[in-house]
């Protein structure tokens, strides 16, 4: 059974008339087992998505057929599965069904016959995901025993085929219905769009460098889904009455905001959905703005829970404290002031990189010298080597840069996409 336990990091103590407090609170779990083998956690369920367009060629086409064939063979054997092909539309590959469940359970057989599925993939046509997406949370409803739903898409080219309208649409009514790793191959597909989905359904985004990697991937993305015997968990944040929910944001092992996605439990409780959780550590950063109180109160500000199956699992307490002591008020957190950073960081490099794409070199060069240097502040020693292929750096602690002439657009994906990955603090 799962272990979960919390940690708060706070300066819980307030200056007379201070109303804002911070903190950091980490979230751990242990012994989470394997997904879809969890007591009353419900089964489990996973969908291989591919892109078969004309652009996806030969080489890409190829390599993404072994990768998911070696998917296939990390799936956990009774854990229900399917595979889609999309291009302009979407098509169930595998299992051959008219009606009735689209998915069917992982054993020997069924594995030999996916993989021989995907053996007929060709390239040809155009893209259009959010089919892709509708098709996926079709198949899921199909098999409603199924609750721990997980999916992961390849794309190599943007999304030429349906509105952005069409898109947003099929994001939106899969909130809630599944998680989706999304990965892109070659240089041709729009890390925001991509974004945009993995957000939304709770996932991650990334760049596949090589064809020759894919493989690699798709095997690691599909263990580390096998390894969340949690099926779903919930942040809850109760705060007091009059007390303000300012946000709430994942802040390791990435950024994510969470403050739009609120459910409302009780007048002073809201829910954050948070997926599935294997054995992992996630923190995140919760502000709360309170009426200020005399100096020398104490209060509660909120309390930090999550709930698995709508059971609290754990709970972390963050305080303030009104004081006259300078020494004690002007402090900041170590965790809180680390994080804050880490967040400014991913907005600096795709402010920096949008602005570049649009012409603007000079707020490029500004946003792009901050993130060097909000990089070095925080010891996030993969943001800074990732910006160097796209910068000239002449002084790290100004953020003092030069935009490279020529960049490769494979440097610039890799640091949008790495963006959002963050460093937990050091010591």
């Amino acid at each position: 059974m799962a272990d979960f336990t919390s940690q708060v990091y706070q300066n819980e103590f307030l200056p007379d008339g201070g109303t804002d407090v911070n903190a950091i609170v980490t979230m751990t779990c242990s012994g989470a087992g394997t997904a879809g083998q969890s007591s009353g956690g419900g089964d489990a369920g996973e969908i291989i998505i591919v892109d078969t367009s004309g652009s996806m060629g030969d080489t890409n086409m190829e390599a993404a057929k072994n990768a998911a064939i070696a998917a296939l063979d990390h799936i956990v054997d009774g854990t229900w599965f399917a595979v889609v092909a999309g291009n302009h539309q979407a098509y169930l590959a595998y299992p051959v069904t008219r009606g009735g469940q689209g998915m069917v359970r992982m054993d020997a057989s069924t594995r030999y016959q996916a993989a021989q599925a995907i053996r007929y993939f060709h390239s040809d046509g155009g893209t259009a995901m959010g089919s892709w997406l509708n098709l996926t949370r079709a198949l899921f409803n199909s098999v409603p025993g199924v609750r721990q739903r997980h999916a992961i898409l390849l794309t190599d080219g943007e999304n030429h085929n349906e509105t952005p309208q069409q898109l947003d649409a099929a994001i939106q009514a899969s909130i809630g219905q599944f998680q989706v790793d999304c990965r892109g191959i070659g240089v041709d597909w729009q890390v925001g769009e991509i974004r945009r989905i993995s957000q939304a359904l709770l996932g991650t985004v990334d760049l596949i460098p090589s064809p020759q990697e894919m493989s690699a991937v798709f095997s690691e993305l599909m263990q580390k889904s096998m390894g969340r015997g949690v099926a779903e968990a919930e942040l809850r944040v109760w705060a007091p009455q009059g007390a303000q929910v300012l946000f709430v944001r994942q802040v390791s092992p990435t950024v994510e905001d969470l403050t739009s996605r609120s459910r409302q439990v009780n007048p002073l409780t809201t829910a954050y959905p948070t997926g599935a959780w294997g054995d992992e550590s996630r923190d995140y950063h919760v502000a709360v703005r309170l009426a200020a109180r005399a100096v020398g109160q104490e209060q509660l500000a909120a309390r930090v829970q999550l709930a698995v199956n709508d059971q609290v699992v754990t709970q972390a307490l963050v305080k303030a404290t009104w004081s006259t002591d300078d020494t004690l008020t002007t402090r900041i957190n170590p965790a809180v002031a680390h994080y804050t950073g880490q967040t400014e960081l991913a907005d600096a490099i795709q402010q920096g990189l949008a602005a570049k794409a649009a012409g603007d070199d000079a707020t490029a060069t500004t946003r792009l010298g901050r993130a060097v240097q909000l990089a070095r502040e925080t010891g996030n020693d993969e943001a800074t080597a990732k910006l160097r292929k796209v910068v000239d750096i002449d002084n790290d602690a100004t953020g003092t840069v030069r935009l490279k002439r020529s960049v490769d657009k494979a440097d610039e994906m890799a640091l949008d996409t790495a963006s959002t990955k963050t460093t937990r603090i050091r010591g």
